[in-house]
């Protein structure tokens, strides 16, 4: 693969609107990379089971569903254990007969289906399709080159996805906290106790009234502000 590639790749990532979108960028350009492949899809296993999280352009309907429904094919076989699956010519295939004729009867007469090392996830394969039988021979190089930095690729926008979540929990604690020391704050000086009493007395509340404390804290703060502002008109 080219340096010029490469640099598709990382260019992908930066526009990427999320890992979803990247998947489908990286499907057609496999498509575009493989020479004889016609479409492409992922294959990863999420909540336990796996599903299709993208597919390129052009690819038939039920190929990897087939697969998952009857838990055999290319493509779970390369995600479940992690080697290279090949069907040259799915018309003499014998591995798989349920999924091979639903292949054969939408077109498709060849699979390579490539284990995609995705961190935290148990299973993930790239699969390629064509419609032309090919050779149990072929050098697979260029496809094996693609995963290679597609997972690359595919780790990076989950890193990212994984920082933007961290930094909003973070705001979301920080929001919370905010809010919090407001609260007792106004309590300390309205009931005339500490700190510590303050924030008890609120917790009290809060687990009687089946409120989360941040949302009872807002609402306190809320209707300390509203009479404040009542006060100064």
């Amino acid at each position: 693969m080219t340096s010029q590639t490469q640099d598709t790749f990382e260019k992908a990532i930066a526009r990427s609107q999320g890992l979803d979108t990247l998947l489908r960028d990286l499907t057609d350009r496999a498509v575009a990379q493989v020479s004889w492949a016609v479409a492409c899809s992922v294959t990863v296993r999420r909540a336990d089971r796996l599903m299709t999280l993208a597919g390129s352009s052009g690819l038939p309907s039920g190929l990897g569903l087939r697969q998952y429904e009857n838990g055999s094919g290319p493509c779970v076989d390369a995600a479940e254990t992690g080697c290279t699956q090949y069907a040259p010519d799915l018309a003499t295939e014998t591995r798989w007969p349920a999924y091979t004729r639903y292949a054969l009867a939408t077109g498709v007469r060849r699979v390579l289906a490539l284990p995609l090392p995705v961190e935290g996830e148990t299973g993930a394969a790239l699969n390629l399709y064509g419609r032309e039988p090919g050779s149990p021979a072929d050098s697979h190089q260029a496809a094996r080159t693609f995963v290679a930095r597609a997972a690359d690729a595919v780790n990076e926008a989950l890193r990212v996805e994984r920082q933007q979540a961290s930094a909003a929990d973070v705001r979301t604690a920080l929001l919370s906290r905010s809010v919090i020391d407001q609260a007792v704050g106004i309590l300390m000086a309205r009931e005339r106790i500490d700190a510590h009493h303050a924030l008890e007395r609120l917790r009290r509340a809060s687990q009687h009234t089946n409120v989360k404390l941040r949302d009872l804290c807002d609402e306190l703060v809320a209707r300390a502000s509203r009479r404040a502002s009542r006060g100064r008109q």
